[in-house]
């Protein structure tokens, strides 16, 4: 599993990450398999969240025991079981040190704002919040976790080390409008759905399912490339947001056991033919309407 430098945090990530979202689903017991057999074989980067139900407990219990083998990502900013409003500052200190009990960790290695506004970015107090858990030891670095203009504020303020944000075949708004902001500032870049929720695998969705308007796009987009074999598909998907200048790792989630290896085979073929990622880009750029901005 190819390592690359985290922005200026010094810590080098392995270029798949796992995303805990899918495993609030899961049993204990497929956690515990999935993630020891994607530690042995190289990840290193882990990424969760306080609203993602069970999934940092499920994390704290399996791999508690491993806990110097990898660098563990949360996200805070949602009130998640804790009483007050999203946003509110008592609230991201309980639910940080929440984070940490859950994850039987004394600390994290970066702490994200959950996809909060600019108007909240602008109030200070969430910011402050996560710098005094910095400087209390509770994170080592200080992230945010969005998209579209709310994430181009969080960049521009200078504050924050590391970026989570949308970026895939059918989500390409931030390789323009943030990246290379964030690259200017050396953030550390996660690509978040950077398989864009396999929509592509759908025959038909309902606008409440999670792919609805990924499959949309890629109606229109009509890649020439999505009529191949499926695993063609999530090869191309995953390597070319890899390929995307600034992204560092890429996070997918799964509960199946087998599945991280899989993908980590994939993304172990390298940089995508730049042929094929030019012509992607051109076809973005000739389809992607203006309401076509980033997914959170």
């Amino acid at each position: 599993m190819e390592l690359r430098n985290y922005g200026n945090t010094g810590m080098k990530v392995s270029t798949l990450g796992f995303g805990g979202s899918e495993i609030r689903d899961a049993s204990k017991a497929d956690v515990e398999l999935l993630l020891n057999r994607a530690l042995d074989a190289g990840l290193n980067m882990i990424d969760t969240a306080e609203c993602y139900g069970d999934s940092e407990e499920k994390i704290g219990d399996v791999l508690g025991h491993r806990r110097q083998e990898y660098f563990l990502f949360t996200k805070c900013g949602h009130a998640a079981g804790v009483n007050g409003p999203d946003w509110d500052a008592k609230v991201l200190e309980q639910t940080i040190d929440r984070s940490l009990k859950r994850l039987k960790t004394d600390y994290v290695d970066v702490v994200h704002l959950h996809s909060c506004s600019e108007e909240v970015l602008r109030q200070g107090d969430v910011i402050e919040v996560l710098q005094r858990a910095k400087e209390a030891g509770k994170t080592r670095f200080i992230g945010y976790s969005g998209d579209t203009t709310d994430a181009l504020y969080a960049i521009q303020t200078g504050v924050f080390d590391s970026l989570e944000t949308s970026l895939n075949i059918a989500d390409q708004e931030a390789i323009e409008l943030t990246l290379p902001e964030a690259r200017k500032r050396n953030m550390g870049i996660i690509a978040k759905r950077p398989i864009a929720n396999v929509a592509w695998m759908y025959d038909k969705v309902t606008e409440e399912d999670y792919a609805y308007h990924y499959w949309k796009r890629l109606n229109e987009l009509k890649y020439d490339f999505l009529t191949e074999e499926a695993q063609r598909v999530v090869e191309i998907a995953l390597r070319f947001t890899l390929s995307t200048e600034g992204v560092h790792t890429a996070i997918v989630g799964t509960v199946k056991p087998d599945r991280w290896q899989q993908n980590a085979e994939l993304v172990a073929k390298g940089q995508l033919e730049q042929e094929l990622y030019d012509a992607i880009r051109v076809r973005w750029k000739e389809v992607a309407r203006a309401d076509w901005t980033g997914r959170i």
